[in-house]
């Protein structure tokens, strides 16, 4: 677990939302030396995250008020995609002149998420988030396995890599954010669905036939991913499967915490996203359409107590 830098607060940070990103991002940001206020929607004793065996708190700032909050230099955003809008009115408090927001979610499209929530000319950096943390109760975050985002190349992503430079959350810039994005939305893609439906970790993916399964839905959204123009291929759909067999066997995913925990899932972020785009081209993906409606149905019954 990165170490406490003793640096000067130079710059001031707000991380809309204490989930697993949220929290972990808040958490080394704050040790980095940042000055973070963490924003949530009800009251929080405090943040204290898992790693390596290790439990360590974080002294960060704690906002249940948007109208208590005061611009800042960066947001980051790290609710579930399907939450967006209900951030805006901490968007509105927080963001100021010179003021730019990293939009920490899954899925495709982030920057058109959050675009019109912000003031005009508000500089929006999307993140692809390769971090796996699990929120364990209000304030408490178990940190898994790796602290990658990855961010389109360009003076935005310059700025976004020095202000966590020493944090441990390493920021990688990419040429070929289109790309990126959709191949991280392949690392979700079959992981997120089938855990969560069968309610199993990542064990699961053991299974030959499991193995057999994600191949097929993957490479239905490949075919999709490369009309969206992305450069995505058999070596990508490979990659992701040998990363399902590497991860630790106990390890789950975002939606699969989700459901486990009785809260609304992100799939049409994830799977739908392949589903519509798939429809604008004309592409037929059976197995994601599948997924989605049984994703949907799972959908209805947390949201309505029922699960």
């Amino acid at each position: 677990m990165p170490q406490e830098s003793g640096a000067a607060a130079s710059a001031r940070l707000a991380v809309i939302g204490a989930g697993a990103i949220g929290g972990y991002t808040a958490a080394l940001a704050h040790w980095a030396g940042l000055d973070v206020t963490l924003c949530v929607r009800a009251p929080l004793d405090g943040l204290t995250v898992e790693s390596g065996g290790e439990a360590r708190a974080a002294a960060v700032r704690i906002a249940t008020d948007p109208a208590r909050t005061a611009p800042v230099d960066w947001v980051l955003l790290t609710t579930k995609a399907q939450d967006t809008a209900g951030a805006e009115g901490w968007l509105r408090r927080l963001c100021g002149p010179g003021t730019a927001v990293a939009v920490l979610q899954n899925g495709v499209g982030q920057e058109e998420r959050v675009a019109p929530l912000v003031p005009k000319g508000t500089g929006i950096l999307p993140a692809v988030v390769y971090l796996s943390a699990e929120r364990l109760a209000p304030g408490r975050i178990r940190h898994h396995v790796a602290s990658e985002l990855h961010v389109p190349e360009g003076p935005l992503a310059d700025r976004f890599a020095a202000l966590l430079s020493g944090s441990g959350l390493q920021v990688h810039r990419v040429p070929d954010f289109t790309t990126a994005v959709w191949r991280k939305l392949f690392t979700n893609l079959a992981a997120n669905p089938l855990t969560a439906l069968l309610q199993q970790r990542m064990a699961v993916f053991a299974d030959p036939g499991m193995v057999r399964l994600s191949r097929d839905l993957l490479r239905e959204a490949a075919a999709v991913a490369r009309a969206e123009g992305a450069d995505l291929g058999e070596e990508d759909i490979t990659r992701t499967l040998e990363l399902y067999a590497a991860a630790p066997p106990d390890g789950g995913s975002s939606m699969l915490y989700d459901r486990l925990a009785g809260r609304p899932l992100e799939h049409e972020f994830i799977t739908g996203a392949v589903v519509r785009a798939g429809e604008r081209h004309g592409i037929a993906t059976p197995l994601n359409g599948m997924l989605l409606t049984l994703l949907r149905a799972v959908d209805r019954d947390l949201r309505a107590g029922r699960a």
